[in-house]
């Protein structure tokens, strides 16, 4: 059955009845999942179960944003604490292997928590580059503010979820460590010239162009386009993230809801449609917003569908897995890390 080109979210820990008929009748490709979704392990299972039998899709990807630190859907006390980026990052300027195999770890941890959820997708690994007097909503969650460094770390978090069966999305493409705003909030302008750009924050997402998904940055680049954020940017998308960059995968927005875009519902979601992207996201969970949104986006086809269906095939069965000892050798490798920057 064909799918519509949006990932919703929904509103709480069991679907309601208007959720239901909406998920029936616009056929969403895919889920989100959030902190209002969750309760305990057996209720996050049902309720992921549910969406893809409402759906009628027994693939349909189910996502959640599971990084560690402050970004971290699931957590106490049915799901441990793992570490924001900054720990690898610290790890890494003492002992790079070190830091990439505790990247790894952390993310195969994870992915295993969410395989025995059903959850399918993780949006992770950033790629973001945080510059100095930049917007903390990145801060600690970035890899080091070298691209290089960035870029290995984030290849080993997308080896570590692969490893356990879970899809990585690359975000926020084409880098947001240069916001000087939160894009829930507030859209950004970075007005660094783009050679500069070209150099560190689009060099970090360059290494991972191959990865299957990627997320786009709610900001302004006024050196490629100066009237859109990336998200609503056919340059941007055309030029840096398919062009310089080369990632040539499914690219979804990041959320429509977030107040870093212009217009109502209806206008963000064509505007991104307009300029490229291949999947609209829309997050809170508000069903009027939802109807909005899949009023405007189109039919999954053409060489989106194609990018949607390599990235679903992408995904390997999980490799056999000491979940005890690993977790044994993270908090060992972290207690190294807090030593070292001690």
């Amino acid at each position: 059955m064909s799918t519509r080109a949006f990932i919703t979210g929904v509103s709480g820990t069991e679907l309601t009845a208007a959720e239901r008929e909406f998920i029936r009748v616009q056929r969403p490709w895919g889920f989100i999942l959030f902190k209002r979704n969750v309760a305990t392990p057996a209720q996050v299972a049902a309720l992921v179960a549910e969406l893809r039998a409402v759906a009628d899709a027994a693939d349909a990807p189910v996502l959640i944003d599971q990084e560690g630190g402050r970004v971290q859907r699931l957590g106490p006390p049915h799901w441990p604490v793992y570490p924001p980026g900054a720990v690898f990052a610290n790890l890494y300027d003492t002992d790079s292997a070190l830091g990439l195999d505790a990247a790894r770890l952390s993310a195969r941890l994870i992915a295993a928590d969410l395989a025995e959820l059903g959850i399918t997708v993780d949006c992770l690994p950033l790629a973001d580059v945080p510059v100095a007097g930049a917007d903390a909503v990145i801060g600690n969650r970035a890899y080091g503010t070298e691209p290089g460094k960035v870029a290995a770390i984030a290849r080993a978090v997308t080896e570590g979820l692969e490893q356990g069966g879970v899809l990585p999305v690359l975000k926020h493409i084409p880098g947001h460590g240069r916001a000087t705003a939160d894009t829930h909030f507030k859209l950004p302008t970075v007005d660094t010239p783009r050679d500069e750009l070209e150099r560190t924050d689009f060099a970090a997402f360059k290494p991972l162009a191959d990865l299957p998904m990627a997320m786009t940055a709610h900001v302004v680049f006024s050196a490629v386009d100066p009237a859109h954020p990336a998200t609503t940017s056919a340059t941007m998308i055309a030029d840096v993230i398919r062009g310089a960059i080369g990632f040539q995968g499914l690219l979804m927005s990041d959320d429509v809801s977030m107040n870093a875009l212009s217009g109502n519902i209806a206008e963000r979601t064509r505007a991104i449609f307009a300029a490229g992207c291949d999947i609209a996201l829309h997050c809170n969970g508000n069903i009027e917003e939802m109807r909005d949104v899949a009023g405007q986006t189109p039919e999954l086809s053409g060489r989106a569908l194609e990018r949607a269906e390599a990235a679903l095939a992408a995904r390997k069965p999980p490799q056999p897995f000491d979940r005890v000892a690993a977790r044994a050798e993270l908090d060992a490798l972290i207690a190294r890390a807090n030593t070292a920057s001690a």
